[in-house]
């Protein structure tokens, strides 16, 4: 029964998205910080429980970058819907994440099942995208001021991860599945 816990925090996590949209939409930033600082906490959570007690399992595979990417999305959303963030940021960032799904039904659909493993630079990209999150609602919530010229790095570097990212997933996987297709085909 215990092996399931590390789904569970992640469904969890999932259900914080509509507290968190919520916050952010009425302008309570603390309230936001709270709740996104929980997912975070979650997300090592169910990360450390399913690597420590071999509690991994292929659903959670699959869930665990899914609650990442909503709950990610809907803060660059609705802080973007807030007048918070730069439109095009959030653009980037869900245009990213459309390709990372978009490309990985593709695969599911043309090669076959695939290894949802994220790469390093996918780590960091969504840890890099978390801490932006957290530090624009620490600003937002008056906690910290953040220098104009701080807050145009960050986002520069939020950016350059986030584009980078995406990049390599469609270079890494658009080969594996051409690889895949040349193998199929010449069987």
């Amino acid at each position: 029964m215990l092996r399931h816990l590390p789904n569970l925090v992640t469904a969890l996590r999932m259900l914080l998205v509509v507290p968190l949209c919520w916050l952010i939409h009425a302008g309570r930033y603390d309230g936001a910080l709270f709740v996104a600082a929980i997912a975070a906490v979650s997300d090592a959570l169910d990360g450390w429980l399913a690597k420590r007690y071999g509690w991994q399992s292929w659903i959670g595979g699959m869930l665990d970058p899914i609650a990442d990417k909503l709950l990610l999305t809907a803060a660059f959303v609705w802080l973007a819907l807030s007048g918070e963030l730069p439109m095009w940021l959030t653009a980037l960032v869900v245009g990213r994440d459309i390709a990372i799904v978009s490309g990985a039904i593709a695969y599911h659909n043309l090669v076959g099942r695939f290894d949802a493993a994220p790469s390093r630079l996918s780590k960091a990209t969504t840890a890099i995208q978390l801490a932006f999150v957290l530090v624009e609602l620490l600003r937002l919530s008056h906690w910290i001021a953040t220098p104009p010229l701080l807050r145009s790095a960050t986002i520069a570097l939020t950016a350059a991860f986030t584009l980078a990212s995406g990049l390599h997933y469609i270079i890494v996987w658009g080969a594996r599945a051409r690889r895949a297709l040349r193998r199929g085909r010449s069987t």
